[in-house]
């Protein structure tokens, strides 16, 4: 009579698990895009420094994010692999893109 109790209390969790054969394997998650990739970018040095350009040169390198450097300024250190970092100059002119 104890184990009437116990089996009706393991029923639900036996509904909750999934058996897995061997052709039925669970996929891995599809990576997300955002990697940066600097070179099809680099036509843009020498260009105006404004948001459409930040906008164009986002879709060349297929960057999440962008990062405006200001001349004479410091950026951390940190890499980030879906950033493109944008330098520019006193004239507002682009010098440099690269990733991180």
């Amino acid at each position: 009579m104890k184990s009437a109790p116990l089996t009706l209390l393991a029923l639900p969790l036996a509904a909750c698990t999934t058996a897995y054969g061997q052709s039925e394997a669970p996929t891995a998650p599809v990576a997300t895009s955002g990697t940066c990739d600097a070179a099809p970018a680099q036509y843009h040095i020498g260009h105006d420094a404004t948001a459409d350009m930040g906008a164009a040169i986002m879709k060349d390198t297929g960057a999440q994010t962008l990062r405006w450097g200001p001349p004479d300024s410091v950026w951390t250190m940190d890499y980030r692999v879906e950033r493109v970092n944008v330098r520019y100059d006193r004239e507002m002119k682009i010098t440099e893109i690269t990733c991180g």
